[in-house]
């Protein structure tokens, strides 16, 4: 006879202390949860892990509630309707969520948005016509204020947000899109798939030098998901009444102690240029339009995407350390299924 089916969690066990490590986590088996009035249960097909999970790991007061050590890790999370208490989902039913790290989750119906399975393969919900398009296509439109023939400059350019962002550019009249990332494949990946200008490898020298070298003219667009000395770099090389977008600073997560600020962020006063934060939250009101410029060039494949995907629920917390080292091309998702 077999056994009844268990649930799996991830857990937060531990607050980490500069770079987490997998003892900051705790796999446990549960059973599987029972959804009450106006809920969902729902199997987890595939659950995305990010960079800024890093920060929701420690209890410093963020723009995001902290996790709680001994609860589940949380995160957008893509997976099948079993049993449902509202007429608005059926069995069978796929939908989008935000309570991944686990096989089963209990869902508010009202939290969850049905996907349609024929439109476009599932893991790109959660991608590039997900949070991840969405950051890139408002960082660049909104915040950014990028226009036809400026130069644009985007860290971490292979990642899931900085591929879409260099794309987008070229699609809508960049002069120059330039890249950085931390390999030798990864720079390839970036000119010959992505059709990106110019691409380097970060760790092959300073970057204020290969930026200098990629954009001779200088960049008017910044696209930052790294800080540090690429934020430095772009400084250097911004031009008068240039825009940047901050979008991610992965090479400070870890940081025990302050960053040291851009040595030269005094030539904000002398270039004039726009530096603006951004959080994908503030810009769910261009969804629609977003899903209506952007999955049409992903169905033509004008658009590329790449997923790196690790499989099983419980390689889940090594695929996350993996992406806060830069393993992953594109954007990083478990499949869930054991």
């Amino acid at each position: 006879m077999n056994a009844p089916e268990k649930a799996i969690e991830i857990r937060l066990a531990s607050r980490p202390k500069g770079k987490p490590t997998p003892e900051n986590f705790e796999t446990v088996e549960t059973e599987i949860p029972k959804p009450g009035e106006g809920q969902l249960l729902v199997r987890n097909l595939y659950l995305s892990v990010d960079p800024y999970m890093r920060g929701r790991m420690s209890d410093a007061k963020s723009y995001a509630a902290p996790y709680e050590v001994g609860e589940v890790m949380h995160g957008g999370a893509i997976g099948e309707v079993v049993e449902s208490t509202v007429d608005s989902f059926a069995p069978g039913d796929i939908v989008l969520h935000g309570l991944g790290w686990r096989t089963h989750a209990v869902v508010e119906a009202k939290q969850a948005s049905k996907v349609d399975k024929n439109g476009a393969p599932l893991t790109a919900y959660l991608g590039v016509l997900g949070m991840t398009g969405l950051t890139a296509y408002a960082g660049l439109i909104d915040v950014a204020e990028f226009k036809a023939g400026d130069t644009v400059f985007v860290s971490g350019a292979a990642g899931a947000v900085g591929s879409v962002v260099g794309q987008l550019a070229k699609l809508k009249g960049a002069k120059r899109v330039i890249g950085s990332a931390g390999s030798a494949e990864k720079v390839r990946h970036l000119i010959d798939d992505l059709g990106f200008d110019a691409a380097f490898n970060y760790k092959d020298g300073p970057v204020i030098d290969q930026l200098r070298e990629a954009a001779p003219e200088g960049i008017e667009v910044y696209f930052d998901n790294v800080g540090g000395e690429h934020l430095e770099a772009a400084i250097d090389s911004i031009n008068l009444h240039g825009h940047m977008a901050i979008c991610g600073m992965i090479s400070q997560y870890n940081n025990t102690e302050p960053a040291t600020a851009p040595r030269n962020l005094g030539a904000i006063i002398a270039k004039r240029f726009t530096m603006r934060g951004m959080l994908v939250g503030d810009h769910f009101a261009l969804r629609p339009k977003f899903i209506a410029e952007v999955a049409p060039l992903v169905a033509s494949g004008e658009l590329k995407y790449s997923e790196t995907i690790v499989d099983g629920i419980r390689n889940a917390p090594q695929a996350f350390l993996d992406l806060l080292d830069g393993a992953n091309t594109g954007k990083m998702l478990v499949r869930v299924a054991e």
